[in-house]
């Protein structure tokens, strides 16, 4: 009877110390993005949880929405986030202003050196990185190839804008709820401009001049932005001004887009017949080029995992960080949820990977597409800026949704090409001058 009691304290005993560690352990709150590698990294961080006895508080939103919380707790020094799933864009800008930590701290098993080249130094300052790559994209043009065959069409391995206009008009079949394209409509510096901001330097423009004179209003613009409104209006889905990515995406994977020009980043569920229908009747080209630029096509992006200066749990967010951008995790994605989703364009390994060249059978064209986008050079004419789809300054997030939004209204029909470009052009050049450009 004495050993029984003996033994129920000792238990009693053992439970508490382990209650009591655990209660030690912190809680991070992470905020991300609701694209669906996103969703994958929480449904697979309850492994992280048992191992380290880390909990973890996740703040999943829509990408502008995303973007606007965690702008104003990181300026604001609020601490409301441990971790932050930023872009290639607010990480060098943020690190600048001291708002992020450095990350070549993740110990050594995380082998930096098979990190994508051209994705770690996006994400550097002064040769520190400050954000580690959870998954990195170009863009390319997502083709119905059943369709293109009924409508007797070869698909080039670098179509025109003027040939994808044609090819969509051709595939186009309202009555039975196909559309020839699917573009991002849906305003936001980071929606509808990622995609515009590269058909203006495939046309030949640029936001800025060498003078940061904005250009808005130049000949490439509106060719662009009238091309694309045309193609939209006429061989486009309803309602486009709601569609983002993730819409788009819905919209191809369900049959209802014959082509889609887009981020790299959306063929691993395209691609898969567990999410899309068409899964084997799509191919991969280019984005589209014109006589003017044959290089400007695609852009440049990552999804990144940062940690605040604000926290107060560094070397807790530091091994969430690691595990989750690690070689490891993408093999544990690839096990569980099948190699056609495991994060892209970050780790050299992933691309050697038997597993996942073969049922990613994409993988050498967007690894080509990441690797020979240049921020550095992104449009015709010099410019002062670097950045494919964006302009790397801390303006640019009011001054491309505000173009965005103009954008978006003329395709919703309340403007036309010119009116929505004067009005961009106004606004840009006021926001300009308040910031004191030229610098």
């Amino acid at each position: 009877m004495r050993f029984a009691r003996t033994g129920g304290l000792l238990a009693a005993l053992l439970a508490s110390t382990i209650a009591g560690r655990a209660a030690d352990e912190p809680t991070l709150t992470i905020a991300t993005v609701n694209n669906g590698d996103m969703i994958i990294m929480q449904k697979l961080s309850p492994k992280f949880e048992k191992d380290t006895g880390i909990k973890l508080n996740w703040v999943v939103l829509e990408e502008n929405v995303l973007r606007q919380r965690m702008t104003t707790d990181i300026a604001t020094k609020g601490g409301q986030f441990d971790i932050m799933t930023i872009g290639a864009y607010e990480t060098p800008i943020w690190a600048k202003q001291g708002w992020l930590m450095s990350l070549d701290d993740l110990g050594q098993g995380y082998d930096y050196k098979d990190l994508i080249p051209q994705v770690k130094d996006g994400l550097s300052l002064d040769g520190k990185m400050y954000a580690a790559p959870f998954y990195a994209e170009s863009s390319f043009t997502y083709y119905r190839k059943d369709l293109f065959d009924k409508a007797g069409i070869t698909m080039p391995e670098k179509p025109t804008y003027t040939q994808i206009a044609e090819y969509a008009d051709k595939i186009t079949d309202k009555k039975n709820g196909i559309y020839g394209i699917c573009l991002r409509g849906k305003p936001g510096w980071g929606e509808n401009m990622a995609f515009l901001g590269t058909a203006v330097n495939a046309f030949g423009g640029e936001w800025f001049d060498m003078k940061w004179q904005p250009q808005l209003t130049t000949q490439p613009w509106k060719d662009a932005i009238t091309w694309y409104l045309d193609v939209m209006k006429k061989d486009g889905p309803p309602g486009p001004t709601a569609n983002g990515f993730n819409e788009n995406q819905a919209l191809f994977a369900s049959g209802k887009c014959g082509m889609w020009i887009d981020a790299t980043s959306g063929a691993g569920r395209v691609y898969d017949p567990k999410q899309s229908q068409v899964a084997d009747k799509i191919a991969f080209t280019a984005s589209p080029v014109t006589d003017k630029d044959p290089k400007a096509s695609g852009w440049f992006w990552s999804w990144n995992l940062a940690i605040p200066t604000s926290t107060k749990k560094a070397e807790a967010a530091k091994k969430f960080v690691a595990w989750a951008t690690s070689k490891d995790y993408v093999k544990l994605v690839g096990e569980s949820e099948g190699w056609v989703a495991a994060p892209p364009g970050t780790r050299l390994s992933t691309y050697d990977s038997p597993e996942y060249k073969k049922a990613a059978p994409f993988a050498p064209t967007v690894l080509k597409a990441i690797e020979t986008t240049d921020p550095k050079h992104p449009t015709v004419n010099p410019v002062p800026y670097t950045g494919v789809q964006f302009v790397a300054i801390p303006e640019f997030q009011a001054i491309g949704t505000n173009v965005g939004q103009d954008i978006s209204a003329a395709l919703a029909g309340q403007d036309t090409a010119d009116a929505a470009l004067k009005k961009g052009q106004a606004t840009t050049e006021r926001t300009m001058k308040q910031a004191g450009y030229p610098k």
